[in-house]
């Protein structure tokens, strides 16, 4: 089933501020919350795909490549904005969406996540890049990486932790002239996780972790650009106790090919031929990111000419088709030559043959670049 755009889940236009659409993620948020709605599938998943959206147009980075890219930007990436969702993650933002209403303590019941149960901690990030041939690119490909990542270390037992009693919270009731105000804080002695270390092997940390390397499998889709950021939920560090897992964050980089120049979904190749094949014509074999492909050049060819090969280029991540190979043609004039060859275009200089003749159809360097960016 496809999503439905962000900015109609709330409710917002792409222009709204952040104010906007913070507010507009509170309403919906608010209306839709499973402890107002139990056992309403319905609400749960709107519930949940107006937080998966404020996720992403509340991040600047994350909101400008969805206004370039739309969903496709996150594809092959799952959790927020990748299409799957934690309900601790959504949680997780009400800090910042609703600040101390609700007693301090955000909303109780759901999952656990806060004030009615124990909260659970989530693992740190970790971050890599990935650098992709041009052809990796086009065609979409699965990497095998191997990180480093904290996880629970085998042998590691925890005990509900004292202070919090296991809620990971502590409360704390104040008399002011306004009335008894309540306000919930992280435990400081679990670190918010409401258990603390049992029993731990040595090769374990304070907080019974390790260091480990995992090979993890990465799918990219086709047509990323430098400097896209996929997640892979749940392959950052672990968590203590039964916390989850943090994210895997891969940036792309896109490694520079020998021939061929991106532009979007287009690519730009230069092709040089020489004096005699400009005036005979010739076919020649170039570079696309499938392979090679031989292309025929006219008799009397132009420098100057391009040359499209349509859908040559790379796959639109919005799945609008893919781009085009532009082959622009260079005629390559001779710096040296010989006596006798300097003698023949001695001769040809009042043959008619080559004077200049510009046809209607011999479009000048200003109408190619337009035509070229329409």
């Amino acid at each position: 089933m496809a999503k439905r755009d962000y900015y109609e889940v709330l409710g917002v236009s792409k222009q709204a501020t952040a104010a906007e659409i913070k507010k507009a993620y509170r309403k919906m948020a608010l209306k839709y919350h499973p402890d107002k709605n139990p056992d309403d599938k319905d609400a749960e998943a709107k519930f949940k795909e107006a937080a998966e959206a404020y996720e992403v147009l509340s991040n600047a980075d994350k909101k400008a490549r969805y206004d370039q890219f739309g969903h496709q930007a996150f594809e092959g990436a799952r959790g927020f904005g990748g299409g799957g969702m934690n309900m601790d993650d959504i949680f997780s933002q009400f800090g910042d969406i609703f600040g101390g209403a609700f007693g301090g303590g955000g909303f109780s019941g759901f999952g656990g996540g806060f004030g009615g149960g124990q909260r659970r901690v989530k693992g740190s990030n970790l971050r890599i890049r990935v650098t992709l041939t041009l052809e990796e690119i086009a065609n979409g490909v699965e990497k095998k990486i191997k990180v480093k990542r904290k996880i629970q270390a085998p042998g590691t037992t925890y005990k509900t932790c004292g202070t919090c009693n296991g809620t990971g919270q502590v409360t704390r009731i104040t008399n002011t002239i306004l009335g008894r105000m309540q306000t919930s804080a992280p435990c400081q002695t679990c670190g918010g996780a409401g258990q603390t270390i049992d029993k731990k092997p040595a090769d374990a940390d304070a907080q019974g972790l390790k260091v480990a390397e995992e090979t993890v499998s990465v799918k990219i889709p086709a047509g990323v650009v430098d400097g896209m950021q996929l997640k892979v939920t749940g392959k950052g560090n672990d968590a203590p106790g039964n916390g989850i897992s943090g994210d895997l964050l891969v940036a792309i980089q896109e490694e520079e090919h020998p021939t061929l120049k991106r532009e979007g979904d287009n690519l730009h190749y230069d092709l040089y031929v020489s004096l005699p094949d400009a005036v005979l014509g010739t076919s020649t074999e170039i570079d696309t990111v499938t392979g090679k492909v031989r292309i025929k050049i006219e008799a009397g060819v132009q420098s100057g000419k391009i040359l499209r090969l349509r859908g040559k280029g790379i796959p639109s991540i919005n799945g609008y088709g893919k781009g085009d190979l532009l082959v622009h043609v260079n005629v390559w004039t001779p710096k040296t030559l010989n006596k006798q060859q300097k003698e023949f275009f001695e001769n040809m200089r009042e043959d008619e043959h080559f004077a200049p003749k510009p046809e209607s159809s011999d479009k000048s360097f200003f109408e190619k670049v337009k035509d070229m960016f329409s």
